[in-house]
């Protein structure tokens, strides 16, 4: 049966928010004064984080929620904001009755916005029903829709990623170079992830080769990386029926129309017969 929380004027329930980010770290926090286990997860105790009210419908439309808190509880820290950690993560907010264990959860859904100001954030909640409201229907498009070693790709992801070890940091152009200097015509548009040191599990887009023969990346680098830092290199492609066809050989799971006529026709005008 389930239970009819705030039933009774005096009751032992705090609200519980678990985070789990893209770098595959899980955060637990709670409004009670004591840290709580849930569902194997340590909530530390936050009582600084504000949740808002949590609207829920019945229909199609998003649900929505909001959360407010200081940047004063050392799983939440304000370079971690701005360096995106908390972008895309999933959020789980429930109740908790903190003698018995019981809980319910209230909502899931993703982080979306986050602002900054003054030492406090607030953070934007999107709900799982707003995928409802995503065209699945592709359209077409004269580049390859599909992601690289992605589904309708169908090329092995293991023959296109290495592993490599810093070798050194380029701040001026927010470049890396690795051990034995991958060829960053290659990776222009891959991915490299972090295994090690302070940006451990973060992820960014390789946008071309560097002045000084490194791979410059989107995300800005920490300069305080170690030098040996292992990541996880993964090779590019620029979505063009060629590439695909010449580099990849893989032109039978092109994932686009290159010879469909754009809107372009639409504007051209008959010349004089030459």
């Amino acid at each position: 049966m389930t239970r009819t929380w705030f039933a009774e004027p005096l009751e032992t329930i705090a609200t519980f928010w678990r985070i789990l980010r893209r770098d595959g770290v899980t955060l637990g926090l709670t409004a009670h004064d004591r840290d709580i286990w849930i569902d194997g997860v340590l909530h530390r105790a936050s009582p600084g984080m504000v949740p808002s009210s949590i609207r829920k419908s019945a229909d199609l439309d998003p649900d929505s929620a909001e959360v407010r808190g200081a940047i004063t509880h050392e799983a939440i820290d304000g370079d971690d904001l701005a360096a995106g950690r908390f972008d895309g993560a999933q959020v789980r907010i429930g109740l908790v009755d903190w003698e018995t264990g019981e809980r319910e959860m209230l909502y899931a859904g993703t982080i979306g916005t986050v602002t900054e100001e003054d030492g406090a954030f607030s953070a934007e909640l999107v709900s799982r029903k707003a995928e409802l409201w995503r065209d699945p229907v592709p359209r077409t498009s004269p580049a390859c829709r599909a992601a690289f070693c992605g589904p309708g790709c169908n090329l092995n992801p293991l023959k296109f990623t290495r592993e490599v070890r810093l070798a050194a940091i380029d701040t001026a152009t927010n470049a890396v170079i690795f051990e034995g200097a991958p060829e960053a015509a290659l990776h222009a548009g891959g991915t490299l992830r972090w295994l090690g040191g302070p940006q451990a599990g973060m992820t960014g887009c390789v946008m071309g080769p560097g002045d000084t023969g490194g791979l410059v990346l989107d995300i800005p680098v920490d300069e305080t990386i170690p030098i040996g830092t292992r990541a996880v290199l993964r090779e590019g492609c620029d979505h063009t029926l060629g590439t695909c066809a010449s580099r990849f050989r893989n032109a039978v799971n092109f994932r686009g129309e290159p010879f469909l006529p754009g809107n372009d026709m639409l504007t051209r005008y008959p010349g004089p017969a030459s």
